[in-house]
């Protein structure tokens, strides 16, 4: 009887086991871009949720969700707010939120733009 069920939790894991590895799904390659000059970079282009958290001197305009619309032309990248930002702060949808410009291995620089225009 002990034998049984030994064989049965056997049988069991391995059914488990091979359903795991069937079903097993690899991650899709990240989109990437390259440019005339044969570097590959990673491509941005697109809207992308953020968590905008202010501290420092912005921390009264606290913590909030946006959604920000990302171009990208070969290096560089253009984003504007696709929502307004919650008062006090006057960032309207529309409006610049970051500029940067990427290497191979990520970012080169990124500036974020304050709803006054300043980065």
């Amino acid at each position: 009887m002990r034998t049984k069920i030994v064989i049965g939790l056997l049988a069991v894991a391995a059914i488990l086991a091979w359903t795991g590895i069937v079903g097993a799904q690899t991650a899709p390659p990240a989109p990437r871009v390259q440019l005339p000059s044969g570097e590959t970079v990673w491509d941005l282009n697109g809207d992308w949720d953020a968590l905008v958290e202010n501290y420092g001197p912005y921390e009264r305009f606290g913590t909030h969700p946006n959604v920000y619309r990302i171009t990208q032309t070969g290096t560089t990248l253009n984003a504007i707010r696709l929502t307004d930002n919650p008062p006090p702060s006057t960032g309207r949808a529309g409006s610049p939120s970051l500029k940067g410009e990427l290497e191979k291995n990520g970012f080169k620089h990124i500036y974020l733009i304050d709803s006054g225009g300043i980065h």
